[in-house]
C-alpha cells in the first residue's frame, strides 16, 4: 500500500488522463458527424451514376468496356493485382488498423504478383518496417477524406489499369455499418461484372419514348461513366474508413473513461483505507504515549514516596 502522497499523485494522473480521453471522444464524434454529412451530400450523384450504368446495359447488354470482365471469364485473371489499402494516421482506435493490415497480408499471401497503394501513416509504417514493398504511398493525411483526394487516387489507379500494369484492383478498407459494428472488408474495384448492373428498371423510372443518342459511341460513354463510378467507390471507401476510425476511437476512449472511473474508485477506497490507517496509528501512538507518561509519573510518585519513607526511618534511627 502506497503513501497518501503517492495515491493522491496517481489519482491526479488518472484524472488528467481522463480529461484527454474525454476530449478525444468528443473530437471523434464531431469528425464522424461531419464526414457522414459530407458523404450523404454526394451520395445522390453517385447513385445516379450507378443508375445510368444500369440503363446503358439495358439498352445494349453486349456493350464492351475495358473495365469489365471479358466475355466468358468469371473471376480468375492472370497478371498483377493492385491493392489500395486505407488505414489511419495514428492509433488509439482499438483494432481498427490491425484488422485492415491483417486482411492485406492475407491477400498478399494468396497472390504473388502485387502492387501496394497505401493511404495512412499506420499502413506505411507497418509495411515499411516489415519490408513489404509499397508501389505508391499517398502522402496526404487520411484524416480529411475529400472528393479531390479521392479523384487523385482514382486517376493513379485508373492510369495503371488502362496501361495494363494492373489486371485486377482491390480496395481494402473498414466498412462502417454503425457505431458498434465495423468490419475490415476486401472489395474488388476493377474489373466489374456486367451482372452487377443487370437489374430491372425501378418503378419510378420513366419509360424512354425517344431512343438516347450516345456520342461518340455507347462504349466510350460507358467508360467515362465507369471512371466516375470508381471515383465514388474510392471516395466512399475513404469516408467509410474515416468514420470507422472515429467510431473505433470513440469506443476506445469510452472504454478508457469507464476503466479510469473504476481505477479512481479503487484508488479512492485505497486512499480512505490508508488515511484511516494513518489516523488509527496516530491515535494509537498518542494513547500509548499518554499511558507511558502516566506510568512514568506514577513511578516517580512511588519513588518519591519510598524516598520519603526511607528518610523518615533513617531519622528515627538516629534519634
Amino acid at each position: 500500500m502506497g503513501s497518501i502522497k503517492e495515491i493522491k499523485n496517481r489519482i491526479k494522473s488518472v484524472q488528467d488522463t481522463r480529461k484527454i480521453t474525454s476530449a478525444m471522444y468528443l473530437i471523434s464524434s464531431t469528425k464522424l458527424r461531419k464526414a457522414k454529412k459530407n458523404f450523404e451530400a454526394t451520395r445522390p450523384y453517385f447513385d445516379a451514376i450507378s443508375h445510368e450504368i444500369k440503363r446503358i446495359f439495358r439498352i445494349d447488354e453486349n456493350v464492351q468496356s475495358r473495365y469489365f470482365y471479358p466475355k466468358g471469364v468469371i473471376e480468375n485473371l492472370e497478371g498483377t493485382y493492385g491493392f489500395l489499402v486505407i488505414t489511419a494516421d495514428k492509433g488509439l482506435a482499438g483494432a481498427y488498423n490491425q484488422n485492415v493490415i491483417k486482411e492485406t497480408v492475407r491477400m498478399l499471401e494468396e497472390h504473388e504478383d502485387n502492387l501496394l497503394f497505401v493511404v495512412g501513416e499506420c499502413g506505411r509504417h507497418y509495411f515499411t518496417t516489415h519490408h513489404i514493398p509499397i508501389e505508391q504511398s499517398f502522402r496526404y493525411t487520411a484524416q480529411n477524406p475529400s472528393l479531390y483526394r479521392a479523384r487523385e487516387i482514382t486517376n493513379v489507379l485508373l492510369d495503371r489499369y488502362d496501361r495494363g500494369e494492373i489486371t485486377k484492383m482491390y480496395v481494402i478498407f473498414t466498412d462502417y455499418q454503425n457505431s458498434y459494428s465495423e468490419e475490415a472488408q476486401v472489395m474488388r474495384l476493377l474489373p466489374f461484372h456486367k451482372a452487377d448492373f443487370n437489374v430491372q428498371p425501378p418503378a419510378w423510372e420513366k419509360k424512354v419514348k425517344v431512343p438516347f443518342k450516345f456520342m461518340p459511341n455507347l462504349s466510350e460513354v460507358l467508360n467515362n461513366t465507369i471512371e466516375s463510378y470508381v471515383l465514388g467507390i474510392v471516395y466512399g471507401a475513404l469516408v467509410d474508413s474515416f468514420c470507422s476510425e472515429q467510431s473505433a476511437r470513440m469506443n476506445a476512449m469510452d472504454s478508457a473513461n469507464r476503466n479510469s472511473q473504476e481505477i479512481l474508485n479503487d484508488l479512492k477506497v485505497q486512499y480512505n483505507h490508508t488515511r484511516q490507517a494513518m489516523i488509527t496509528q496516530e491515535i494509537t501512538e498518542i494513547s500509548a504515549g499518554a499511558k507511558a507518561m502516566k506510568r512514568k509519573r506514577e513511578r516517580k510518585a512511588l519513588d518519591a514516596q519510598k524516598e520519603l519513607i526511607r528518610m523518615l526511618k533513617k531519622k528515627n534511627e538516629e534519634e
